[in-house]
């Protein structure tokens, strides 16, 4: 992010989600990256996943910036040999999800107010041993975020989160 200088506005930077279809390539992954890096974005998240069509991906980059930003990483993506289409999909309807394990420490005597956390944001416990559990939970940011609130009293011992996912 870079430096205004003292007096001017700060234009006003959010999450911009952009996707983007590429071939399946080695390296494409590094390109993306490097050529984000070397612009001075900031990478909240960038998730790959194949798609339904052989040989294509989709990535799906959070970057913080303003909206001009969020356009000129747009046009540099395209401006990639494997990039095969680029949307922001920030401010069209569209569906976002991230999916997060959390490992938490339990007692005999915490684990039902566990259980019953998890049902409140309908998280599934997919492994539980002697003094721990372990829950899965999809959904926005912003849900994660409060699940993880609630359950830090108990002790986190573990997370994995996959970055976020978007579809217009």
């Amino acid at each position: 992010r870079q430096t205004l200088p003292a007096g001017e506005p700060d234009a006003v930077h959010r999450r911009h989600i952009v996707t983007a279809l590429v071939v399946d390539r080695p390296g494409t992954l590094n390109r993306v990256s490097g050529l984000l890096r070397a612009r001075s974005f900031t990478i909240e998240s960038l998730t790959v996943g194949h798609t339904e069509t052989t040989g294509v991906s989709r990535m799906t980059i959070v970057v913080d910036t303003d909206d001009e930003g969020a356009h000129h990483v747009e046009a540099h993506l395209y401006k990639l040999v494997n990039v095969l289409r680029v949307d922001n999909v920030t401010a069209r309807p569209n569906v976002v999800r991230e999916l997060t394990l959390i490992k938490v420490a339990t007692t005999a005597g915490t684990r039902p107010e566990i259980f019953q956390l998890a049902d409140v944001f309908r998280a599934r416990i997919i492994d539980v041993s002697a003094d721990s559990l372990v829950l899965e939970l999809t959904g926005g940011t912003a849900k994660l975020e409060r699940l993880l609130e609630v359950l830090a009293p108990f002790g986190g011992l573990e997370m994995a989160r996959t970055g976020t996912l978007a579809m217009a």
